[in-house]
């Protein structure tokens, strides 16, 4: 079968058992084990079988409390055999944030970890769960199996990490994740079964889900970390002698902190796929590991939809252009209206075409908002270039209005990452009578350091224009983090008084 009549996860899984039955699918590098593509049928069948005796059916939601183990992605392609849906729970929630997601999707079930059963227990009161297993307890008793899927058949509703709010379950189909997949083997990086992967994140969050579809799909082995280590990334990378690999967030800027090594640039790394390259980092990074990195724009509510690739790269480092629109997408970049602005002008980023998810579950509201005018609307500010190339600019909240100049906070952000001393920054604006909006600037120092706040603007000042320098510096031990790595600044933004607990450039105070 070619992966052009592949539409839904469980032909995934079937292909690439019977192309590659006896090639490794799967290294857990802190669990010692490997699964070949054979073992990942199988196994994921007499899971199937298994759940479905336990009563799972067509439909149904199946809540997941597992950390980076074989159990997490076996259950996700067994309830997508079955035709029920995964709903991955994050394993720092707690009872408030675990009961919202359990309650919202309506699961009846729950694969959980020993170490998280007992609060599973406590919140299953206040949901619709009937039960909670861990993965010893399911055993099939029968071997026949025999699945029938849809490709528009929902296989997850996947909650987002969103920056504020409640989190919105995303309603994910096969199509979603076999042209998330096919995008990535047929274009750029074109992904083929040479190549070994590797995965750091929790999978809890969206981006080993979709490695273990790439990987299915391209008959690649993929390596899942426990977790996302600076000290040891590089390390693991030669071990298991990788040649592509996506990281996000903060990875890139920690990576650089590492003390350099002689062995910096010996590995297999072909290329480097990772969303929001810090723009004055960008030559440092391929210049460290002799490798090039290549911007990436997804969202959990769309897959996969700008990449920068050979063709573009070279022209473009460090400037903040992630590419062009994917062949399953369209781009427009629009006014608040939602019509088309002209190319060179700045407005918000709205995305359509093959494979966007469904819908938020159970909120018609939430969606129709999202997809007016059969766009959907990122929330992201960007610009087109005349060619089609794409430039990210910023969240459309973290736009700040000073004094009739419009600041955008990543720009700051990324100012303050460039200090020596600082792990982590968070820039918001708070409500100003004079100027309609200041900026605050939330920091995280590395161990031992801590410059005095005017240093710090001093230093700010010197890398941009002086309406963008903060005007309140909050210095903090540490900053709320969605699984994506970026800092949840609803937190941030939730403070009753927010120009408190702050250094006060204006006052020379700190309040």
């Amino acid at each position: 079968m070619k992966l052009s009549e592949v539409d839904d996860l469980v032909k995934l899984v079937t292909r690439a058992a019977f192309l590659w039955p006896d090639k490794p699918a799967w290294v857990f590098d802190a669990l010692g084990e490997t699964l070949t593509f054979a073992e990942v049928d199988r196994r994921s069948t007499r899971l199937a079988l298994a759940l479905a005796e336990l009563g799972v059916e067509a439909g149904d939601r199946v809540g997941v409390m597992l950390r980076n183990q074989p159990e997490f992605p076996l259950t996700w392609l067994a309830l997508a055999k079955i035709g029920a849906a995964l709903v991955p729970i994050n394993i720092n929630y707690q009872e408030l944030d675990g009961a919202h997601v359990l309650a919202h999707s309506g699961a009846r079930f729950v694969i959980a970890a020993d170490e998280f059963v007992g609060l599973l227990n406590r919140i299953a009161p206040q949901t619709k769960v009937e039960r909670v297993l861990t993965p010893d307890e399911l055993e099939p008793s029968s071997s026949e199996a025999a699945f029938a899927t849809v490709p528009e058949q929902p296989v997850n509703i996947q909650y987002t990490s969103g920056t504020t709010g409640a989190p919105k379950g995303c309603v994910l189909t096969h199509r979603y994740w076999t042209t998330l997949a096919a995008g990535l083997v047929n274009d750029f990086p074109a992904i083929n079964d040479t190549d070994t992967l590797l995965t750091a994140q929790p999978f809890h969050y969206i981006d080993p889900q979709w490695n273990v579809a790439l990987g299915l799909a391209a008959g690649a082995t993929l390596v899942v970390l426990d977790r996302f280590h600076p000290k040891t990334f590089w390390a693991k990378i030669r071990e298991h002698e990788v040649t592509w690999f996506y990281c996000l967030g903060l990875m890139p800027t920690l990576l650089l902190r590492i003390p350099e090594s002689p062995e910096d640039k010996q590995h297999k790394v072909r290329a480097i796929s990772a969303s929001a390259i810090p723009h004055e980092l960008h030559a440092d990074l391929e210049a460290r590991w002799g490798v090039p990195w290549y911007e990436a724009f997804g969202m959990t509510e769309t897959g996969g939809d700008i990449r920068m690739d050979d063709a573009d790269h070279d022209a473009h480092v460090g400037s903040g252009c992630i590419g062009r629109p994917t062949r399953d997408r369209e781009v427009m970049i629009a006014d608040d209206a939602g019509k088309p602005l002209p190319r060179g002008e700045t407005g918000e980023l709205l995305i359509r075409g093959t494979g966007l998810m469904h819908g938020y579950f159970d909120d018609a509201e939430a969606t129709a908002k999202a997809f007016q005018g059969g766009w959907f609307h990122t929330g992201d500010l960007a610009r087109m270039d005349a060619d089609g190339r794409v430039y990210y600019v910023g969240r459309t909240k973290d736009m700040i209005r000073r004094s009739g100049e419009n600041v955008s906070a990543d720009e700051v952000e990324r100012a303050l990452l460039l200090h020596p001393a600082v792990k982590l920054a968070a820039v918001i604006a708070v409500p100003d009578e004079l100027r309609g909006e200041e900026i605050k600037a939330y920091l995280v120092f590395e161990d031992g350091e801590r410059p005095e706040p005017e240093a710090l603007a001093d230093f700010c000042s010197g890398k941009l224009a002086y309406f963008k320098v903060p005007r309140y510096w909050a210095f903090v031990d540490s900053l709320p983090m969605t699984p994506s790595e970026r800092v949840a600044k609803g937190e941030l933004r939730k403070a009753a008084e927010p120009t408190k607990a702050a250094y006060d450039r204006v006052g020379k105070l700190w309040r």
